[in-house]
């Protein structure tokens, strides 16, 4: 019996491979996430600007030797709501004041399970910094680690540019209204996915909304899982590579890191739901779904944003 649930578990894996291949057209992709070495490669040559993004705190204890800091309170406001994208010119002085202009080629890092590494990522692009000057470092500072590079506690001295950002890219945000309409009358090429834990998913969610951890997008040594993997996972929970998806956890950082993952991985209609459950569960009025305790997967660690 235990051969032939092997078996059963090879030839599934290979129908979604073959499903994969043959059935979704999923956008080429697959070069936003790079790994360590290829990171070292880019900064090196002197082709990048390195980008840590822990907080100042952190930053100021340790960070890659050369990197400049570009914090997760830097790019967002905290009104009305947590952790919401910061204005076009908050966003322009943070950038400039890095020395990073509208032609530089971007390098993240984090130390936080590739979240702010993506939320800067995601807000560039939404600003319009051409989409293929930013690379976000898969498993971060741990994974630069590893490929050798050098860590200290030294300022870095840069020269202030001026950044000019494109007006937002409203195509890549989902507002309240949006999130209600599909409560209120689903489309079917449109879902919503909860990236918070088992434990937060069953204790409230958006009504319909699909459960997958943001940490099931990344290995246990912190780096992101490939693209084909990503597809596989996704596309078992029904979510095709032309739905328009929508993304949100507490303040919709983990949902940047699965916004990423996806769109890394070809799936072309992505929106972050950037008011995310905060917003959601502030308003009675609002419909509250709790899932039954069999209704997801068993839960792993996640951080609380």
């Amino acid at each position: 019996m235990k051969v032939l649930r092997v078996g059963l578990k090879v030839l599934l894996a290979l129908s979604v491979v073959l499903l994969i291949s043959c059935g979704p057209d999923f956008a080429e992709r697959g070069e936003t996430i790079i790994d360590a070495e290829t990171a070292l490669s880019m900064v090196d040559s002197g082709d990048a600007v390195l980008v840590d993004t822990q907080s100042g705190n952190y930053y100021q204890m340790e960070h890659v030797s050369g990197a400049v800091n570009i914090s997760r309170a830097d790019i967002v406001v905290m009104e009305p709501y947590p952790n919401l994208v910061g204005p076009k010119a908050q966003i322009e002085e943070v950038l400039g004041s890095r020395g990073i202009s509208k032609d530089s080629t971007v390098v993240i890092y984090d130390t936080n399970k590739n979240m702010d590494s993506a939320r800067l990522w995601w807000t560039m692009k939404a600003y319009g910094h051409p989409e293929e000057k930013i690379k976000v470092v898969s498993g971060g500072m741990s994974a630069l680690r590893d490929a050798g590079a050098s860590v200290d506690s030294d300022r870095v001295t840069v020269t202030p540019v001026t950044y000019q950002a494109e007006d937002f890219d409203d195509t890549m945000i989902a507002t309240l209204d949006e999130v209600k309409a599909q409560v209120n009358e689903p489309q079917e090429d449109t879902c919503i996915v909860d990236t918070r834990s088992l434990e937060e998913y069953q204790a409230g969610t958006i009504p319909g909304s699909i459960l997958f951890n943001f940490e099931n997008n990344n290995f246990k040594d912190g780096t992101y899982k490939p693209a084909d993997q990503i597809r596989i996972n996704y596309l078992e929970l029904g979510v095709e590579p032309d739905d328009t998806v929508i993304l949100f956890c507490k303040t919709s950082i983990r949902g940047a890191q699965t916004h990423l993952a996806l769109y890394n991985a070809g799936y072309k209609n992505l929106k972050l739901y950037d008011g995310a459950w905060v917003e959601w569960s502030s308003m009675p009025s609002l419909p509250v779904q709790m899932p039954e305790k069999g209704d997801a997967p068993a839960p792993t660690m996640q951080d609380g944003s």
